[in-house]
């Protein structure tokens, strides 16, 4: 499994090119913005995009669904806990940021806990980690993780937008994802790549000594 990495759109959030080396089957994880540079990144690698995946639904991880589905014709999957945040997405970036984006995109389907998607000979694993969002999921097959915005380097998504909640995201974190082996490289949703190891030691919120952690 390879996976290439964009930086996309004004609030620089990751989206993830995944594929299979032998079949050229892909999946795109995170349609952030910039369709173009997704689109140029299947066209010059020859993929065969499959579809595309978002690990939450907040709009600066779902803003180039629509023009990636007009341009390759696949469909789009969230988690049905999400619904109510995609449909909200509109209405919460003009409240939290002062700016109007496009409608949302309608999702074709949905994933659940336990859930593998097949990439050629490849597998990626659903896990359900509310908490950023309620329909919040991570991807995680032969050593990588996406962890969307649940957990990034050295820090954890932010739970003040409607949907959040700071108890379900520690638990998520520390029950789910720390449970994987210190190896597995973390690919977030903003930020640079981490390991699951390194922040079970040392992530300043969910750490072993952890503030969210200790909290009462």
């Amino acid at each position: 499994m390879r996976v290439l990495v964009h930086e996309v759109g004004f609030l620089r959030s990751n989206s993830y090119v995944v594929y299979d080396e032998a079949s050229r089957e892909a999946v795109l994880i995170d349609a952030g913005d910039d369709a173009w540079l997704m689109l140029e990144s299947i066209h010059d690698n020859r993929l065969k995009l499959q579809a595309i995946y978002a690990t939450h639904c907040h709009f600066d991880h779902v803003l180039a669904v629509d023009d990636l589905k007009q341009a390759v014709r696949v469909p789009f999957y969230i988690h049905r806990d999400d619904l109510e945040v995609l449909a909200m997405g509109k209405e919460m970036t003009r409240r939290f940021l002062g700016i109007d984006v496009p409608d949302p995109p309608a999702p074709d389907g949905f994933v659940e806990e336990g859930q593998t998607i097949q990439i050629g000979s490849s597998t990626l694993k659903v896990i359900h980690t509310p908490g950023h969002s309620p329909g919040s999921v991570c991807y995680y097959g032969e050593g990588v993780l996406f962890s969307g915005d649940t957990l990034f380097q050295g820090s954890v998504g932010r739970t003040d937008a409607p949907g959040g909640n700071a108890e379900q995201l520690v638990k998520s974190i520390v029950e789910k994802l720390f449970k994987l082996p210190d190896d597995v490289k973390v690919y977030p949703g903003h930020g640079p790549e981490t390991t699951i190891g390194w922040e079970r030691r040392h992530n300043p919120f969910v750490g072993e000594n952890g503030y969210l952690r200790r909290r009462p």
